[in-house]
């Protein structure tokens, strides 16, 4: 059985607690939204962070919000390579382990232990959409993009929650590997499905 999703091909970006934002623009600083997302709730603001380790930097790294509990910057490998760290690929929030950068931003610095992420390629969806198609928060499916350099991205996670739109994320350096676009559909080859 076969189900199709919107693509959506995630820029680098972070996600940061209430306090790490503080630290960064000022006590009562707030994000300014200048995009929705697909996912209801969240958004590209305005502010920018820069991120620095002993190798290399990073200017000009997006915030999404709402704000989160724990500070989170999800990079491409390529990214990654550039600031010389090697991070896991990860599910979102999944942080035990990883490596830390140091954040700037216009009143002040922050030191992160950990945080940095290469995020699992992953399609959301929500409650009654993932028991319509017998896939549980977790399990592993693949998905094919057609088109110029057609490829099937195995090990996609499926994550559920009530208010999820269907959508499958990637990165930019696997966007870029298949020629992929932003909202084409992707074929969401269920049969495959197994546990995370």
């Amino acid at each position: 059985m076969a189900y199709k999703v919107k693509l959506g091909i995630s820029a680098r970006h972070i996600h940061l607690s209430l306090g790490d934002f503080e630290k960064l623009f000022g006590l009562g600083a707030v994000l300014h939204p200048v995009k929705a997302l697909r996912q209801p709730g969240q958004y590209a603001s305005e502010e920018r962070v820069d991120i620095f380790t002993s190798t290399g930097a990073i200017h000009g790294l997006r915030i999404l919000g709402p704000v989160r509990q724990q500070t989170q910057i999800e990079l491409a490998p390529a990214d990654a390579r550039k600031i010389g760290l090697n991070p896991p690929v990860r599910d979102s929030g999944d942080l035990a382990g990883t490596p830390g950068v140091t954040i700037a931003g216009p009143q002040g610095q922050v030191v992160i232990s950990e945080g940095v992420i290469i995020a699992s390629r992953h399609i959301h969806l929500d409650t009654a959409t993932a028991a319509e198609l017998k896939v549980k928060d977790k399990d592993l499916v693949k998905a094919r993009i057609k088109g110029k350099r057609c490829v099937v991205f195995e090990d996609v996670l499926i994550r559920v929650r009530d208010d999820f739109m269907s959508e499958m994320h990637i990165d930019t350096d696997e966007g870029n590997a298949c020629l992929a676009e932003n909202e084409e559909m992707v074929e969401v080859i269920l049969s495959a499905a197994r546990q995370y």
